[in-house]
Formats: C-alpha cells, sequence, structure tokens
C-alpha cells in the first residue's frame, strides 16, 4: 500500500493566511485543493513534504469567472485559481468568448477529477501534457501571484521554468488568471490521447483574430510536445496578414511540427508526435477560423 510520509495539515481561511502559512512553514510546504496531482505523488514519496495547507475553503474568493467586455468585445477575463474544472466545462458565458477551455475542459479526465480539480493547480503542476496550461498559452494568458511582497503579474510563456516548475515562489499563490479579449476572434482545442480523459500523445490549442478574409492575428499552444506547453511564435508571424485557407494551415502545422520537441515514449515515437503537431494544428485552426466566422455572421 502506497502511504505518503508524514506531514502536517494546516487549512488556511483566506489567501493572506495561506501566504503568512507559506512563509512561515518555509520551502517544506505545499497549497492543495484538488489534490489529484500532489497526493499521488506524495503516496509515490516523489513529493516529501512537512506540511500540507488546505486552501479549499477560498473557493468563495478564488472560485469566481469574471467576463468585462466593452460594447466593442474588447476587454478582459478573469479566473480565480481555485475555478474548478466543472466549472469551466459549464460556463456558457465563457464558453462564448473563448470556446477552447469548453474544448479541452471535455477530454480532461472524468467527473471525479473535473468536480474537485482547479484550473490554478493545473497550472502549478506544470505537467508538460497539461491541457489548460496549452489553454492558457494559446490565449496569452497573464498569471496573478500574490505574496507578501505584494502582486506580481508574470506571462503565461514565462510562468512554466521547466517541467514541473514555475514562477510561484516558496511564499507565494497563484491567485487568477487573466486572459486579453479582442473583436473578431474565436479558438479551438484538439487532442488525441490513449483514452478517453488521459493525458495527451499531442494536443494543439488555436487562436485566431479576423479582419473581414484577413488573418490579423494568431497563435496556437502544444502540449506533451516538448518540457513544458509550447507557443510558437513563428506561426503568428506567418498567418498575419494572411488569408484563411488550407494553404495557410498547412504551413502552420509545418511550422509547429518542426519547432516542437517531442521524444519517443510509451504514448508514441517522436516522428508520430510530430505528425499529430501538424495535423491537430490544422484542425484547431480550421475549427477557430469557423468560429470566428460564425460570431460575425451572428453579430452581423
Amino acid at each position: 500500500m502506497q502511504v505518503p510520509a508524514p506531514f502536517e495539515y494546516e487549512r488556511a481561511t483566506s489567501v493572506e493566511h495561506a501566504i503568512d502559512l507559506l512563509e512561515r512553514l518555509g520551502s517544506h510546504a505545499r497549497v492543495v485543493a484538488g489534490g489529484h496531482s500532489l497526493l499521488p505523488m506524495m503516496k509515490l514519496r516523489l513529493a516529501q513534504l512537512e506540511y500540507l495547507i488546505d486552501i479549499n475553503d477560498l473557493a468563495g474568493e478564488l472560485g469566481r469567472i469574471t467576463i468585462d467586455l466593452d460594447d466593442s468585445g474588447t476587454g478582459e477575463i478573469r479566473i480565480g485559481a481555485m475555478t474548478r474544472h466543472r466549472q469551466l466545462l459549464e460556463s456558457h458565458a465563457l464558453a462564448e468568448v473563448c470556446p477552447i477551455f469548453r474544448d479541452a475542459e471535455r477530454v480532461i479526465a472524468d467527473p471525479l477529477v473535473r468536480n474537485r480539480g482547479t484550473l490554478g493547480g493545473s497550472l502549478c503542476q506544470a505537467d508538460p501534457s497539461e491541457d489548460l496550461s496549452a489553454v492558457c498559452t494559446t490565449l496569452a494568458a497573464n498569471c496573478v501571484i500574490r505574496g507578501s511582497r505584494g502582486v506580481r503579474i508574470v506571462a503565461m510563456d514565462d510562468f512554466h521554468r521547466g517541467p514541473y516548475e514555475t514562477a510561484v515562489g516558496d511564499a507565494e499563490i497563484l491567485t487568477e488568471i487573466r486572459i486579453p479579449v479582442r473583436p473578431g476572434g474565436s479558438s479551438a482545442y484538439e487532442k488525441v490521447d490513449r483514452r478517453a480523459g488521459d493525458w495527451a500523445i499531442v494536443s494543439a490549442g488555436a487562436a485566431v483574430w479576423l479582419d473581414g478574409d484577413t488573418i490579423t492575428d494568431a497563435r496556437v499552444g502544444l502540449a506533451a510536445v516538448g518540457p513544458n506547453t509550447t507557443g510558437i511564435k513563428p506561426i503568428s508571424d506567418a498567418l498575419r496578414g494572411q488569408p484563411p485557407s488550407e494553404e495557410a494551415y498547412a504551413l502552420a502545422g509545418a511550422l509547429a511540427a518542426e519547432h516542437c520537441r517531442p521524444v519517443t515514449d510509451m504514448r508514441g515515437s517522436a516522428d508520430y508526435k510530430r505528425h499529430l503537431a501538424d495535423e491537430l494544428t490544422r484542425r484547431a485552426l480550421r475549427r477557430a477560423v469557423g468560429r470566428a466566422r460564425e460570431n460575425r455572421a451572428v453579430a452581423s
């Protein structure tokens, strides 16, 4: 039977209390919300902690989805780090603006995990195959990190420092994700896994913005093909100013395959994963463009 090493348990009653506990207890303390990643690591003794700080009482403070847009559709989405997967899946308002979240949540684990797991826990686990990290990379999200010295904002591209390593310090906590919103855009997510709800063999998120029949901007985020989820800037550079077409999608797919860094493992060979990066990038872009056109048709 796998059991964790002995540890002390604390229950935080506010963000300030959680930060105070982290600062007082030091680097051997960790926060836990859903616990679906941390607890198995503790049972396997891959993570041996002296203190575990339960932050589930902070759901009321950090479990919200706020969408603030002006009449033109410009604005910001703010999602608390304690927002559960189920909330992200079931939010119709979020799906209207960023359908990529619902796409991803439909293929994440199972109802048990989705009922308890959180956005913040997913990002802070920093697993290279993690779906919501790819989603937030695709959307150019910013991460709000809070500590005793104040608040700092880190771009998603800089949030992951390496596999299972983030920009969150020992006495800090991720509190919120902020996503910029512009008119004329939409998004989509594609994933291939070995069985429903499993970690991705490869996944790809795409976000595009259109002005008429021209791509004004595009972003692609990949998971499971490198040490962390990856945003591929050459794709953005290549698609700006181009009409959405199969030729443009093929170019983006080729760039995705060229710039990712998969390894051969039990999920497949590196060549197979490059092929998936190519194909899934094309599919995600095609679907995102279709959604953006549908939004424009509805608006007109």
